[in-house]
């Protein structure tokens, strides 16, 4: 019956999402529900389980993932990301500016959606492509790729961000570990985009969606653009290292003001305030627009990352591990199941924060089984996730979409050019993973 009720709940939330279109926060909570009820549970118990999951998952992350919208919203609006992308470019160079344009995507995605992040750099393409010789194709799927790594490793991106508030994991180990394994990542996206790229044709027609016009902010420093993304990093990674059992900076009053200012709410404020002085000169009803539209959109996120909650508090009513008769698996077993399940989601529903957080609701109450239970192996079950819910991208991915659309590739180019290449970005990321469990 359990069997059954697993298999049933996720074949739900796919059928739901991809047939009738519904809303994550609608199949989520009517596949914990309906699991809650196939598992013989009480009214009562399934609707205090539903609240306290949804309520328990949301209490250290919904703020963090508003305030790192509004983080992305700032530097879309202002022009910030191109000031950054710009600024890796001049200092990487025109010869290398393929993985200039890479690497710029990976720095822009961390706080940016990478769907926005190629509308607003993809008119980079066409001109690093008419300055270097090199096919346009060659820049449209690095920067792709670039944006995709970072989208599924990284906080505050909120994928990665729901995934370690509902496998309890350190917020601090996953940026670390999740650079570790994102720049790689990213990296194995730029070869892919050198070896095919030039095999590949442009088709000769009107770019489908339109770019939005970004405010003009002038005399924006690239530093100025930086500091909003670097700030809440360094701050978050600091606390992580000061919280290890070694306390390399001691307990004192060095290791308190840490851990305030490193939790990843006051970090993130802090990044906030550092985002406000990129829009000097705009007007303030403007300014608190962009602010209302970034809350928002981050509400619609937290609502699913609350809805993945709830899901995975039913689910931990029963005894998924010997279900699936794992009790002798090993951490190694069980990232590989992770990414598995993670791959299987992304490529049968398309959303990769869907896969991520769906995925981490069906596996938190196996890290035990696994002996995933330290820091550093929550962390990379987390990025084990990650890894799976960027494998492939394709037709029914809205992402897949926009880099077609605003490459001008028919879907036979974006399938043999972005698809190929999310697919080895995968691997490498899960490889990489495994890596560091065997060193850590």
């Amino acid at each position: 019956m359990e069997l059954l009720t697993l298999s049933l709940a996720i074949l739900f939330i796919i059928l739901a999402t991809v047939r009738f279109k519904m809303n994550p926060v609608l199949s989520l909570t009517l596949a914990a529900i309906f699991s809650g009820l196939m598992l013989g549970l009480d009214s009562a118990k399934i609707v205090s389980t539903i609240g306290e999951g949804f309520g328990k998952t949301l209490s250290g992350i919904g703020l963090v993932i508003a305030f790192g919208t509004i983080i992305g919203a700032f530097l879309e609006k202002t022009g910030s990301t191109k000031v950054l992308a710009n600024s890796i470019l001049s200092l990487i160079g025109l010869k290398r500016s393929p993985l200039a344009l890479n690497l710029a995507g990976f720095v822009v995605s961390i706080p940016v959606f990478c769907d926005s992040g190629f509308v607003i750099l993809s008119s980079l393409n066409k001109a690093l492509s008419k300055k270097s010789g090199l096919p346009v194709m060659v820049f449209a799927i690095a920067l792709a790729t670039g944006l995709y790594s970072a989208h599924v490793f990284v906080p505050p991106t909120p994928g990665p961000l729901a995934a370690a508030a509902v496998l309890d994991a350190d917020l601090g180990m996953v940026m670390i570990l999740g650079l570790a394994t994102a720049i790689p990542v990213s990296l194995a996206g730029y070869f892919w985009a050198r070896y095919i790229g030039k095999s590949l044709k442009e088709q000769k027609k009107e770019v489908i969606a339109k770019e939005e016009e970004s405010t003009k902010v002038p005399n924006i420093r690239p530093i100025m653009a930086f500091l909003p993304l670097l700030v809440p990093v360094v701050l978050i990674a600091l606390k992580s290292i000061a919280d290890y059992p070694t306390h390399p900076f001691g307990e004192g009053i060095a290791f308190k003001i840490l851990g305030f200012i490193g939790s990843p709410i006051v970090a993130l404020l802090i990044g906030v305030f550092f985002s406000f002085p990129l829009a000097k000169g705009v007007e303030s009803k403007v300014r608190n627009e962009w602010v209302a539209s970034a809350l928002k959109q981050a509400g619609a996120i937290v609502l699913i990352t609350g809805a993945g909650g709830a899901f995975g508090a039913i689910l931990r009513t029963m005894d998924i591990a010997s279900v699936f008769d794992i009790s002798a698996a090993s951490g190694t077993t069980g990232l590989l199941i992770c990414f598995a399940i993670a791959a299987v989601l992304k490529t049968a529903q398309g959303s990769s924060t869907v896969s991520i957080i769906t995925t981490a609701a069906i596996v938190a109450p196996l890290l035990g089984t696994f002996g995933l239970e330290s820091l550093t192996d929550k962390a990379l079950s987390v990025l084990a996730v990650g890894a799976g819910a960027m494998t492939v991208s394709h037709i029914n991915d809205s992402y897949f979409w926009v880099v077609s659309q605003f490459s001008n590739m028919d879907m036979k180019t974006a399938l043999r050019g972005h698809t190929i290449a999310t697919f080895f970005q995968g691997l490498t990321g899960i490889a990489v993973i495994l890596l560091l469990h065997a060193m850590l």
